[in-house]
């Protein structure tokens, strides 16, 4: 029996005929087209926000780079908790209510910043942009689910973050644009007004939940079934906040002309290699495919670790930014091949909780590391956990095949 014949189907469906039908269907639909642009508007506006947050702090408020990193912090806190409600409201409410509230809310929270006038008020929006970008994305990613064709969920996640990737890589440097062209309210209202368009294209996108009464029982906040290959992600998050806290830091320590090079060809290979090898996360197992893209961060961060010098700065950036062109497609891929139709916001917040998990607590623990001993026994500390993380995934894939 071929491979294809014997996929578990998320719907119950499982027949060659599904799949044949599924494999006539369109990736590039007009729902996908928009969810995409809808997601690089909302990540274009965040990404104002990383580069226009702290100096808006330490600047025309007056605070200090601890009061910078406490409204950072705020956010994710909030947004790592309001996850697994984000998610099942999904499943309850439908995708569009939370991807409409969420580009909403964050619309209005940038365009109040410059009324904002303390770190007090700055906070406070933050603690509510944390909700409103964890039902943004939670919805997001089920949103996604439901329209891409079952047997091109790896293509559909390659190809839908670039949205992310994008929005948060152009983001920064129009902040900048803005900030020293116009100040800090002209940067706030085009955050805001990039928010408002991601508003307009959920609209657009429609509700894509399959409809339908909603499942006797109580719905959970934890999708249990997506823990285990969740644990996988968080490894893959650790290592990869690891890099990118420190990966400016060690370029400078090696004496590298450019210390933003390492970030920028990281960032070059993950969206060039999602284009390019898109289709590769459908043709093989996803679990052994996200335990070769762990190793291969791991790989990385060794260079990275073992090479302080700046060819070796780049070149690990290189291989990290390999692995994580493959992890987060395969890794997603497995989870939601346990989750149907009506599970899919609870294992979007399940598995997007370790991305607050993985990018706050990472890089917390590896700079006690990088502060003790050194930020080469951080990156491979960071090595150490990508590794651990893709040993876990060949025993989830041996248990997936013995069943």
């Amino acid at each position: 029996m071929r491979r294809a014949e014997r996929r578990s189907h998320p719907d119950g469906m499982s027949t060659t005929d599904t799949l044949r039908t599924e494999r006539r269907a369109r990736l590039f639909t007009r729902p996908f087209v928009l969810l995409g642009l809808a997601e690089l508007a909302y990540f274009a506006a965040a990404g104002v926000a990383v580069y226009a947050l702290p100096l808006y702090v330490t600047g025309p408020l007056g605070s200090d780079t601890a009061g910078a990193g406490l409204a950072f912090g705020a956010f994710a806190v909030v947004a790592l908790v309001a996850r697994p409600f984000a998610g099942r409201a999904t499943d309850t409410r439908g995708r569009r209510p939370l991807l409409l509230a969420g580009a909403l809310l964050c619309a209005v929270c940038m365009a109040l910043m410059p009324l904002a006038g303390s770190l007090a008020g700055v906070v406070g929006l933050r603690l509510v942009l944390g909700l409103a970008e964890a039902a943004f994305f939670v919805a997001a990613v089920a949103a996604l689910m439901d329209i891409a064709p079952r047997d091109r969920i790896g293509e559909a996640l390659s190809y839908n973050s670039l949205g992310l990737y994008l929005g948060l890589t152009a983001g920064p440097p129009l902040g900048e644009l803005l900030v020293r062209g116009a100040g800090f309210t002209a940067a706030w209202w085009a955050a805001a007004l990039l928010a408002a368009v991601a508003a307009g294209l959920s609209v657009l996108v429609g509700e894509t939940r399959t409809p339908g009464p909603a499942p006797a029982g109580e719905r959970k906040l934890i999708h249990r079934p997506s823990v285990p290959v969740g644990l996988v992600f968080l490894a893959s998050v650790v290592a990869m906040g690891g890099f990118l806290a420190f990966a400016a830091l060690h370029a400078e320590t090696v004496r590298l002309e450019n210390a933003s090079l390492p970030l920028a060809t990281y960032g070059v290979v993950v969206v060039v290699c999602r284009i390019a090898f898109a289709t590769v996360p459908d043709r093989l197992p996803p679990l052994r495919l996200g335990a070769a893209a762990l190793a291969a961060m791991a790989a990385g961060l060794l260079v990275l670790a073992l090479s302080p010098t700046p060819a070796g700065a780049v070149a690990g950036a290189a291989v990290m930014g390999l692995g994580i062109t493959f992890s987060t497609p395969a890794l997603f891929a497995a989870i939601f091949a346990k989750a149907g139709p009506d599970e899919r916001g609870a294992a979007s917040g399940t598995a997007s909780a370790s991305i607050d998990l993985g990018l706050g607590i990472g890089p917390m623990l590896l700079g006690v590391v990088a502060q003790s001993v050194g930020i080469p026994w951080a990156f491979g500390a960071a090595a150490g956990i990508a590794l651990a993380g893709a040993a876990w995934a060949l025993v989830l894939a041996l248990r997936v095949r013995a069943t």
